[in-house]
């Protein structure tokens, strides 16, 4: 790609500061909009400015602007100001349980603030592309209608077609998502208007679990960095419902960035695509308490309780046959071995700096 000037959304977190990061080393211009509304969110865990701090150090070209993407007059003021080739929007309220509490503002976030953006991008550079970071959580709980069979560790699907996992024709209607899914089924199908109706080069990535080191997991959102943050402090995790034999499929933040760079070189407007780390990259609660035990050395605290989240996925692998098919360049990178011994690395040396200061 050649310089080029890119605006990422929620660039404290952690899709977008590895999309930052990325970038910037490749030579273009990085303009963040992130107001640290995580912390809104979650609390002190879940506060992101620790994440921007670093990327001011390690970066040589990026701009960080204080922006609520539910603001759109400032939004246009910044599109206004800059001509933008890329535009990589994760900014979300990002928890299925949390969604319920604040109903109103995870719809004005996932809902309008895409809104803001994707009328932004069209009026002031309709050329660009435009990716948005989606969820399966679109699908609600119609991935459960798969028949399962039960193993020690983990619920898997029973039949051999369904062997790599949900697909992108998987129903997004007609089942119960939790609120957080339904603001942001509106957001996904509003991107995929803006690129079949006007014909803007619009991406839609259907997220699964996506993790690694930058991520400021908490309990309700981030369940592998959660895990092992739980892990070296002490604390006890807990477990919800279905035995702890839920499963989920992990990818890495980078090889998230590096499908959007996938995209955005071979843009097709208004296109859905399912991500996450695939079946090699898929694991139990009860299998990522027994990989973090030994890659820590440690025993964790965990307790049960029967009743699951509301809507969850007992069984979710993302199908990544449409994506490799129509982007052959791209693959995962990243297995879960090597993506748990970052977080842990990274959360040790946060520990430590944590009690040095």
């Amino acid at each position: 790609m050649k310089p080029q000037t890119i605006l990422v959304t929620g660039s404290n977190g952690l899709i977008g500061s590895e999309a930052v990061e990325y970038f910037d080393r490749q030579g273009h211009r990085v303009v963040g909009v992130d107001n640290n509304m995580r912390r809104v969110f979650f609390g002190p865990p879940g506060d992101t400015l620790w994440n921007l701090e670093r990327l001011k150090r390690v970066t040589r070209n990026f701009t960080p602007c204080d922006i609520d993407i539910r603001d759109r007059e400032r939004l246009f003021d910044l599109f206004k100001e800059h001509r933008f080739d890329l535009i990589l929007h994760c900014a979300a309220q990002p928890s299925h349980d949390k969604a319920k509490e604040i109903p109103l503002l995870d719809f004005e976030v996932n809902a309008l603030g895409t809104v803001n953006l994707l009328e932004a991008t069209r009026q002031y550079c309709g050329d660009a592309e435009f990716l948005f970071m989606s969820t399966n959580k679109v699908y609600g709980d119609a991935p459960n209608e798969k028949p399962l069979r039960e193993t020690p560790t983990r619920y898997d699907y029973a039949r051999p077609e369904d062997y790599d996992g949900i697909d992108e024709n998987c129903r997004i209607d007609r089942t119960l998502h939790s609120l957080f899914g339904a603001s942001k089924v509106a957001a996904d199908v509003i991107a995929q208007e803006y690129g079949m109706y006007f014909g803007m080069k619009v991406g839609i990535f259907r997220g699964g679990c996506l993790t690694g080191p930058s991520h400021s997991g908490v309990e309700l959102h981030g369940f592998l960095s959660y895990l092992v943050k739980v892990a070296l402090s002490g604390q006890t995790y807990t477990v919800y419902g279905y035995k702890g034999k839920q499963v989920r499929d992990n990818i890495h933040s980078f090889d998230v960035v590096r499908a959007v760079e996938e995209f955005a070189q071979n843009p097709r407007p208004g296109e859905v695509y399912n991500l996450g780390g695939g079946r090699d990259n898929s694991i139990s609660i009860l299998e990522a308490i027994a990989l973090v035990e030994e890659m820590t050395g440690k025993k964790i605290s965990w307790t049960y309780q029967e009743q699951a989240r509301k809507g969850d996925h007992i069984c979710y692998i993302s199908d990544l046959r449409k994506l490799r098919s129509h982007y052959p360049g791209w693959g995962i990178t990243r297995g879960l071995n090597s993506i748990v011994k970052e977080m842990i690395e990274a959360e040790m040396k946060y520990r430590k700096g944590v009690e040095v200061s």
